[in-house]
């Protein structure tokens, strides 16, 4: 019961053994694998199931070892849970439903918001009539301040430092100098530990003459709850 087989799920491959697959016999992979439930084999002669590759790496490691084990910035959860429904695994269904936080309890999440408006005009040289105004906000005061005291250069126009949050507004400029500064800015948030959670764009026309742009992006990272 212990030999090693070879699973097809979605086009990842997995080797365990019957044994772990049967872990619990009222799931579907208990029945597939005790001859009560039809299986499907691919070209190579490998189970196949049609069903999401990626996540089958945490339902694996729960047969393994009983213990749900996810990354600390895993975003996939509702995803995760159809997949558990799908398997029919009883004590996995409920460890995703327990309210019992993600993250350790000694541990937060921090967050920063930069968000780009791009001003363009429809009438005028492209290159000269770009103007932005770009803003970080977040409540890690280190590093508004460290975007603060390093990218002075940029400070051509404005720039204007509240509580919880700076502004820079630049123009008119070149396409080249606002992509530049937005490149400068992610980077410098990214070496700071932080990561993209999301991004949007959002164009609207507030004029017949003028198209305003924005971009937002979302990082966060996890702190102690010693820290700032």
């Amino acid at each position: 019961m212990t030999h090693p087989v070879t699973l097809n799920v979605g086009g990842h491959l997995y080797t365990t053994s019957i044994s772990t697959l049967q872990r619990y016999p009222d799931s579907m992979l208990g029945a597939m694998f005790r001859g009560d439930f039809p299986t499907t084999r691919d070209a190579q002669g490998n189970y196949f199931i049609d069903r999401d590759g990626t996540l089958f790496r945490y339902i694996l490691n729960f047969l393994r070892t009983s213990e749900l084990t996810l990354p600390v910035d895993f975003m996939e959860m509702d995803l995760l849970r159809k997949e558990a429904d799908f398997y029919q695994i009883e004590p996995l269904i409920q460890c995703l439903n327990d309210p019992k936080p993600l993250y350790p309890l000694d541990t937060f999440e921090q967050v920063v918001e930069l968000s780009s408006t791009r001003k363009l005009s429809k009438y005028s040289n492209p290159v000269a009539v770009i103007i932005t105004q770009l803003t970080i906000t977040t409540k890690v005061h280190s590093l508004l301040e460290g975007i603060s005291n390093n990218f002075t250069k940029w400070n051509k126009h404005m720039m204007d430092t509240r509580d919880c949050q700076v502004s820079f507004t630049f123009g008119p400029c070149d396409h080249h100098q606002e992509v530049s500064l937005r490149v400068h800015l992610m980077d410098y948030i990214t070496k700071q530990g932080f990561t993209i959670r999301n991004t949007r764009v959002h164009h609207m026309s507030e004029r017949a003459n003028e198209n305003t742009v924005e971009h937002h992006w979302t990082f966060c990272r996890l702190a102690y709850k010693v820290e700032d």
